[in-house]
Parts: structure tokens; C-alpha cells; sequence
């Protein structure tokens, strides 16, 4: 079924709904054996949570922020969080993608791997970097690197941001899809313990291809989803101007994809976007990424692989509604 046309005033109208049938509850009698108290309370839960989530305009503004040209990359935070960092280049196939930033540094005093989207600056490191959209040498240089960190113990962080894979025909040409799988699948398998963040636009393969981590975390204004809102305006309503609808229709704000389960926790940003202060953003994502580093470490690597595959295989698993 097609999204409503205004989903905020299809939200308002839920509520109205909820609210009514709510009023008709607690004007019916008390009959024994009659569960009208658990109704009470699943509606009234059902309303807190409709007043809580973002309106349509909150979540369109996340996508903005997620997309600000002075929002903070990867190679921001390795400036900032690692130290000795060294950046490994080439898949040892083909050549260097410079949208993936793969490398080794200490977080924290401790030695770990990084891969990362790097989309640049200026026009000239943008195209250089291709605006962060990986080919498949990226995906082979970032499981080089999962490989590394799997062979020496290290952990394994990635930082994720970009629209999405590539998808020109040299890309397709040279396996995107099969590479984008194979990364998932050695992120997978690997026995360290992994954590991914989402920092700007998580957008589809080319995003999960680098994130299927033991903990994802979701910066406050990043946004996460299978589509550009763009991209889904143009399928449902042949006409991108209607992102902004199609965006508030899916949700892919931090909140909703909190809530959907597909991220463990969303990690705060300064006021106004991460892009206001550079050093507050990184050390709350600093701090984020050691917290979470330190639940998952002390689980068996085993039962850590276990976990990982049991947490992804059940996202979308769809479950009868609350009665």
C-alpha cells in the first residue's frame, strides 16, 4: 500500500482514533474476566508512543544534517580518536578505491583495524573519493583489512557514510554485488569483536556491506535505509521532488531505526549537527565506541559469532500485532 499523502495528518489521525476508542473503553462497565485494563493500557501506550516519534519535518531535517557538506568523515574522527594510524591502499587485484578509508592505528591505547566511507571535501577530492560510493576494489581492500584484523585479534571498527555502492556499469562489470555479499559475509565470520557507527547516510548494500557488526550505532542526525529518499520518490511517484514525503513515509532518522531494532543505540550529537564542533562529536563518538567495544569483549568469540548472525538473520522477521 502506498504511503499516505500527509503523513503527519495520517499520524494526527491515528492519534484522534486512539484517543476515542480510549474514552469508549473507560466508559464501559467492569466486567469480571474482561480484560479492559490491559486494553487501556496498550492504547495509551500506543499514543505515548505517536506523540514521541519525529514529525515528518524532524526527520527530513535529520536527512539534511546526515548529507551537511561540513558534517564530519572518517578520516575527521581517525584525526581526532586514533593515534600511529597507518592507511593500507590497493586490493591487490586492481587498484586503490579512495571512497574506502582501511587502515590500522591505537584507539584508546589499544591496536585496532578501521574501515571507513570517505566522501571529501572539495569538488576535486570528491570526485577522487567518488563521493564515497565504493567500487568492488573498495569492498576487497575492506575485507583485506576485516582479514587483518581476524588474523592478529585486533577490533574491528567501520565508519559508515555514503549513499550508496556505485552503481555505473564498470562497478557491475566488475562484480559489485558479489563483492558487497562477501564483505557481509566475512564481516560475519571474523572472531574479533566488531563495532560499526553510522555517521552520516547509511544508504543501502554499499552501507550494510561494511556495518554487519556486533554493535551498530547510529549517530544522532545520520540517517540509515535501503533507498535515497530521492530514489523511493521516483519509484512510488515517478517524481524525486517528493523525497521529503517519501523520507517521512520510511523513517530513516536514528529514532525509527532505534525503535525498528536495526541499530543498538544512537550516540548524541552537539547542538545543531555534528558539524558544529568536530572535537565534542568525536569524543562522544569516542566514547560511544569504547563502551560498546568493552560489553562485547568479554563474550566467548564463538557465542560473539553466534549472537551476530542470530541479530541480523531476525531483522524484518515480521511478528503478530500486540493484542
Amino acid at each position: 500500500m502506498m504511503p499516505d499523502a500527509d503523513p503527519s495528518r495520517a499520524e494526527k489521525s491515528e492519534l484522534l482514533r486512539l484517543r476515542d476508542r480510549l474514552a469508549r473503553l473507560r466508559e464501559l462497565p467492569l466486567v469480571r474476566g474482561v480484560g479492559v485494563q490491559d486494553e487501556l493500557s496498550r492504547l495509551q501506550r500506543q499514543i505515548e508512543r505517536i506523540k514521541a516519534a519525529p514529525s515528518a519535518e524532524e526527520v527530513w531535517r535529520s536527512v539534511e544534517l546526515a548529507r551537511h557538506l561540513e558534517r564530519p568523515y572518517t578520516l575527521d574522527y581517525v584525526e581526532r580518536l586514533f593515534d600511529d594510524f597507518v592507511e593500507l591502499r590497493g586490493d591487490r587485484h586492481l587498484s586503490d578505491d579512495r571512497a574506502l578509508v582501511c587502515g590500522i592505528g591505537r584507539f584508546r591505547r589499544r591496536t585496532v583495524a578501521l574501515v571507513g566511507h570517505q566522501k571529501g571535501r572539495d569538488v576535486h577530492e570528491r570526485a577522487r573519493r567518488n563521493f564515497g560510493m565504493a567500487f568492488p576494489e573498495g569492498y576487497r581492500k575492506a575485507i583485506r583489512t576485516m582479514e587483518l584484523a581476524h588474523r592478529h585479534g585486533f577490533p574491528l571498527f567501520s565508519l559508515v557514510d555514503t549513499p550508496g555502492a556505485y552503481p555505473g556499469v564498470a562497478a557491475e562489470q566488475h562484480g559489485q554485488g558479489g563483492w558487497i555479499a562477501r564483505s557481509q559475509m566475512t564481516m560475519v565470520r571474523i572472531d574479533v569483536a566488531t563495532v560499526a557507527c553510522v555517521i552520516g547516510e547509511g544508504g543501502s548494500g554499499g552501507a550494510v556491506a561494511i556495518a554487519l557488526a556486533d554493535r551498530v550505532l547510529m549517530q544522532e542526525n545520520a540517517v540509515y535505509s535501503v533507498i535515497s529518499p530521492e530514489g523511493c520518490a521516483a519509484i512510488l511517484w515517478r517524481d524525486k521532488t517528493q523525497a521529503k514525503k517519501a523520507a517521512a513515509a520510511f523513517k530513516p532518522d536514528a529514532v525509527h531505526c532505534l525503535e525498528l531494532g536495526i541499530v543498538d543505540a544512537v550516540v548524541p550529537e552537539p547542538p545543531g549537527g555534528a558539524q558544529t564542533d568536530y572535537d565534542a562529536a568525536a569524543e562522544v563518538l569516542g566514547a560511544s565506541i569504547e563502551d560498546a567495544l568493552a560489553e562485547i569483549e568479554g563474550v566467548d568469540a564463538g557465542q560473539r559469532r553466534s549472537q551476530r548472525r542470530a541479530k541480523f538473520r531476525t531483522m524484518g522477521v515480521l511478528a503478530a500485532p500486540e493484542s
